[in-house]
C-alpha cells in the first residue's frame, strides 16, 4: 500500500523526477479514493494547498512533500481544531501552530488534518465526533490511538508523511 516516504518524495521533486503539483495531486487522489473506507482524514484544504503549490513553495528540505497534521494540539489556519471532541466541534484555528508554520517554511504542502480519539485519551481512534478510523491492513483491527488517523493515512499510502505525537 505505501509509496515513497517523505525523504524520497522530496528527493524526487528536487531532482526533477516529479514536481510538487504532481505529487500533491496524487496524494489528494489517494485520499479521495481511500479515506471513505478508512476515515483517517477529518478536514481537508485541497484547493488552498494546490494554490500554495501554484504560488511557489519555500525551497526547504520538505519542498513539495504533501502531509497531513493530527487534529490534536497542532492547528492549521482556517481548519477546525477539535481534538476529536464534540466540545470543540465549532472551533476553527485562527493561525497555524508553530509546528505547522515550520512545516510550511520547510516547503511541505499541508493537505488537512487526521482523526484522533477525543482529546487523545483513548487507545483507539474512535471519537464520537468523527467516528472510528479503520486500519488499512485489517478492518478487524484498530490503527491505535492517539495518532490513529495519521498512522492509517501513512500505512494506506495516502501521503508520504504525517504529523503524529505520543
Amino acid at each position: 500500500m505505501r509509496g515513497p516516504d517523505a525523504v524520497a518524495t522530496a528527493a524526487a521533486v528536487r531532482n526533477g523526477e516529479s514536481d510538487a503539483r504532481t505529487v500533491t495531486e496524487q496524494a489528494i487522489a489517494r485520499i479521495r479514493k481511500l479515506d471513505p473506507r478508512l476515515n483517517a482524514v477529518v478536514h481537508t484544504r485541497f484547493d488552498a494547498a494546490l494554490a500554495e503549490v501554484a504560488a511557489g513553495l519555500p525551497d526547504g528540505p520538505l519542498h513539495g512533500v504533501p502531509l497531513l497534521v493530527k487534529d490534536l494540539g497542532t492547528e492549521v489556519e482556517g481548519l477546525p481544531a477539535t481534538g476529536g471532541s464534540r466540545l470543540f466541534a465549532d472551533a476553527v484555528a485562527p493561525r497555524d501552530s508553530e509546528l505547522v508554520a515550520r512545516y510550511r517554511r520547510a516547503g511541505a504542502v499541508v493537505l488537512g488534518t487526521t482523526n484522533t480519539p477525543e482529546l487523545g485519551l483513548n487507545a483507539s481512534t474512535e471519537p464520537a465526533l468523527f467516528g472510528p478510523t479503520r486500519n488499512p491492513w485489517s478492518g478487524a483491527h484498530s490503527p491505535g490511538g492517539s495518532s490513529g488517523g495519521s498512522a492509517a493515512a501513512v500505512a494506506a499510502g495516502m501521503v508520504p508523511v504525517t504529523h503524529a505525537s505520543r
